[in-house]
């Protein structure tokens, strides 16, 4: 297997120790000394701690310390395929009736047909980063308590009120991460600020110890940050919290065997009444400007990209470059050119009505087939031409160049809670079917398609509606595995089971394996069933 590892820069041992006893794949850390230096002197300057929780935010966004390439924060793999919003949509979204790849990078193509492995570079790469930046949040938790504060000299009032604040939105970062980790990986370590700083081996922590730890969290952390929309531009706020939250509660019964709709859904009744508002345009959600394109009052948390400041191959700059190819017309992408990846598949594209607008399918179809002879032929499958490195006015983004997209990725944004109501409504968990079929005739009218009537509210209306309106987003795959659809053969799409017309599936595939050099660096986690 081909080792991973783990570089970390300007941050103190102690942080790679941890980092090694926790979500090593051989991942051995090895500090640039050169350029290394330690946590008392990156926390001396009270300034400083916004600019460090600024990495943190950044740590969803960059792969490395220089850039695109060539000083990464994982090496073993392509520095651009270990970003974490990369690593996450292939997981969440290769596995699915949404989106397939032409490429033959190593085992790229096990996603779609889910038959990979422990041993899978990719997923050993994705758990690696979640690793890192829950281990990034832990230290700056540890840096910014009231012992290190007043031991630095720092008094304040409004400068120890701002670090509360920043400490509120490092919890929450984490829980974010570590709810990725228990959607996707299940269990592993339960890592905080209250760890050993020296070497160990951490114990192995359940799915459901993970989830109680998310939940105490955020039920702490709502109450310090910031109230909806008061905060800067994609920083975290309660809105962003309540739906997390709300999040972990709509998947609860696949987490800890108990469903939890019923808490669901006042945390999104606390969203849609916070003051975030649907965007009137869907498509430009998904622009070079959709930060200021009125987009981002749709945006409840978002990762943000910019093609100079931000340059990875990963994120939105993947999303963008990926899906175009064949006789896709590149200027109309803000790009320099097409990597010819990823398509979907005729199970995806049938979802939408062929005598119906509907502005959410961006299928391009000029010589591309509806359906897949071939994963490996680029023109095989409709092309998505969601996300683009252009603005509203059809400008290319800042890079000019045209390497390195501008446009945000939305974590959660409000229609995604429109569907979360409508599910809870359908589910018997509470609220009002009537508002629902309001809440979903709105995202349906933004799309021009047809409006529905309450009798069309039903469960496979509702995972549907989810995918014509959430599709690359990163939410198909939990969706799938909450709808009992992911594995097993009640739902079939090309491809699955790596066969032509889809085959039933192993359930055990609902998780991902841990990486196989994590359990050889730890022996005290344990490997999910089945693999």
């Amino acid at each position: 297997m081909k080792k991973i590892q783990i570089k970390i820069m300007g941050i103190s041992l102690f942080m790679m120790t941890m980092l090694f006893s926790s979500c090593t794949d051989d991942l051995n850390q090895s500090p640039d000394t050169g350029d290394s230096v330690s946590s008392d002197e990156l926390f001396a300057d009270p300034a400083a701690y916004k600019g460090n929780l600024a990495k943190l935010y950044a740590g969803f966004a960059t792969t490395g310390q220089q850039g695109p390439a060539g000083s990464p924060d994982i090496s073993g793999i392509d520095e651009g395929t270990s970003q974490y919003i990369r690593g996450f949509w292939m997981m969440q979204e290769l596995t699915t009736d949404e989106a397939v790849i032409a490429w033959n990078d190593g085992t790229i193509k096990d996603f779609h047909s889910q038959t990979w492995s422990s041993s899978d570079t990719f997923i050993a790469a994705t758990f690696a980063r979640f690793s890192f930046q829950i281990v990034n949040c832990n230290e700056f938790l540890r840096q910014t308590t009231d012992e290190k504060l007043a031991g630095r000299g720092v008094t304040d009032a409004a400068v120890l009120a701002d670090i509360k604040v920043y400490r509120a939105e490092a919890r929450f970062l984490r829980a974010l991460t570590y709810w990725h980790l228990v959607d996707t990986f299940g269990a592993g370590s339960l890592v905080t600020e209250d760890s050993p700083t020296t070497f160990y081996y951490p114990e192995y922590a359940t799915r459901a110890e993970l989830y109680k730890f998310i939940d105490e969290e955020l039920t702490a952390v709502e109450q310090l940050l910031k109230a909806p929309k008061t905060n800067e531009l994609y920083r975290a706020d309660q809105a962003a919290a309540w739906m997390l939250h709300a999040k972990l509660y709509m998947n609860a019964k696949v987490y800890i065997g108990t469903d939890n709709y019923v808490g669901a859904l006042p945390l999104i009744q606390k969203v849609i009444s916070s003051g975030y508002s649907i965007h009137n345009n869907y498509n430009q959600l998904f622009l070079a400007d959709n930060d200021k394109n009125g987009a981002q009052n749709e945006f409840i948390f978002a990762v943000a990209f910019d093609g100079i400041k931000t340059q990875t191959y990963g994120g939105t700059t993947f999303l963008v470059h990926a899906p175009v190819g064949g006789s896709m017309p590149i200027a109309q992408f803000g790009i320099n050119g097409g990597w010819g990846g990823i398509r979907t598949t005729s199970a995806f594209v049938n979802k939408f009505d062929a005598n119906t607008v509907d502005t959410r399918g961006q299928f391009y179809t000029a010589g591309q087939s509806k359906e897949i002879a071939d994963l490996g032929s680029f023109t095989d499958g409709y092309a998505i031409q969601k996300f683009k490195n252009v603005d509203v006015n059809g400008v290319q983004g800042s890079d000019k160049a045209g390497n390195f997209a501008d446009t945000d990725f939305p974590i959660f944004r409000l229609a995604d809670a429109y569907l979360m109501y409508a599910e809870c409504a359908v589910r018997g968990a509470g609220g009002s079917l009537g508002t629902a079929t309001t809440y979903v005739n709105a995202l349906r009218t933004r799309a021009k398609g047809n409006i529905i009537t309450q009798t069309d509210l039903n469960l496979n209306f509702i995972l549907d509606e989810r995918g014509r309106e959430l599709h690359w987003e990163g939410h198909r795959r939990t969706d799938l595995v909450r709808f009992g659809k992911f594995t097993g053969g009640a739902y079939l799409w090309p491809w699955k089971g790596n066969v032509a017309s889809g085959t039933s599936t192993q359930s055990y595939r609902d998780l991902f394996p841990i990486p196989a050099g994590v359990l050889a660096s730890n022996q005290k986690l344990k490997q999910n069933p089945g693999y």
